[in-house]
């Protein structure tokens, strides 16, 4: 057994235009002042991280980590969630997704794929240079339209949909296996890879690549009313991630899982702070631990209704209350005694 590391914390949801949010340096002290100890960082924002320079150039990546650890937190991961989106997108969500890619690039679906699995290529090389050891991102969807079944789909488009999406990632994945570097699919609504089962769907199609890992993030599970301390049971070998976001379903004989079309506030299912809704941490942290993780314990701070900073400094005591660190010996050690042959023989009546 391990213990996880942490408190973390992913900046994608506190980056903005006023200070300290706004810089490299201010959003890495606000971090540490709240009581964090690692960072995982989106890539996009060249304010924070610059992919392209951080891949020709040492001296910027010198800086990028000697800034972040002066200020007192590690750089955990790298993220790729917006990109990783576009390399599948079903056409209906082609104006919704646009703003994820450069302005040049929005209209033109295939330019924008390209772009993206570029960048995904990209922060798979700047994590192995920064010593970084797992990238996180989405797997993007072609079959999320069709995720309910009806009308009855067509036979044969799930299946097409799955073999294109493992087609499009397999050589991102060799490229990760060449660098040391695991990619950490989020498993989530919206993905092709929401659930277990859709994951399996994708190892099949990609020969069970050790590259293809999960990040686990229980909040997600909630809300489609999956078990998700069996996910850890069923699928510890592959997750090398761990999101603490918590959230709560309470249907009502108005709307359930689908929502209602409602704003999030409004939802049966809705996010919240960790701690705050009906993830049990302690259980989560135990099976984690005891299957031998030891990554970062990341907040990801999505709440209905708690302002963010709150959320942002709660998180990051909540994880430390629900570290584990692992003990050294077995509690009946002291009872335990040393007996030769005979003696365990002469015990069995033998």
């Amino acid at each position: 057994m391990r213990t996880i590391k942490g408190p973390a914390l992913f900046l994608a949801q506190f980056i903005g235009d006023q200070h300290p949010f706004d810089s490299w340096d201010g959003i890495t002290k606000w971090a540490a002042d709240c009581g964090y100890l690692g960072v995982q960082v989106p890539a996009g924002d060249p304010r924070f991280l610059d992919l392209a320079l951080a891949e020709r150039s040492q001296d910027y990546r010198d800086t990028f980590l000697g800034t972040a650890r002066a200020n007192g937190v590690e750089v955990t991961e790298i993220s790729t969630h917006l990109q990783g989106q576009l390399v599948a997108v079903h056409p209906a969500y082609d104006a919704g997704f646009d703003a994820f890619a450069p302005a040049a690039l929005r209209g033109n679906p295939k330019a924008r794929q390209e772009w993206a699995v570029a960048q995904v290529a990209s922060a798979i090389r700047v994590s192995r240079l920064l010593g970084l050891t797992a990238m996180a991102t989405f797997s993007g969807a072609l079959a999320w339209p069709y995720l309910y079944p009806w009308p009855q789909r067509a036979p044969g488009l799930v299946e097409t949909a799955f073999d294109t999406l493992a087609a499009r990632w397999r050589p991102l994945l060799d490229l990760a296996e060449e660098h040391g570097v695991d990619i950490c699919y989020e498993i989530h609504p919206g993905e092709d890879l929401h659930d277990g089962i859709t994951f399996e769907m994708f190892l099949d199609r990609v020969d069970q690549h050790a590259r293809a890992n999960m990040l686990y993030d229980p909040s997600h599970y909630v809300l489609q009313q999956l078990d998700y301390l069996q996910n850890i049971d069923i699928y510890h070998d592959r997750i090398r991630m761990f999101h603490v976001k918590d959230a709560e379903f309470r249907p009502t004989g108005r709307q359930g899982v689908y929502g209602g079309y409602q704003p999030w506030a409004e939802r049966a299912g809705r996010f919240r702070s960790p701690g705050d809704g009906q993830v049990d941490f302690g259980a989560v942290f135990s099976k984690l631990t005891q299957y031998g993780f030891d990554g970062w314990a990341v907040v990801e701070w999505e709440c209905a209704l708690k302002h963010p900073e709150d959320g942002a400094r709660e998180g990051a005591a909540f994880v430390r209350d629900h570290l584990i660190r692992v003990t050294p010996h077995a509690f009946d050690d002291f009872a335990a005694s040393s007996v030769d042959r005979a003696a365990i023989e002469k015990a069995l009546g033998l």
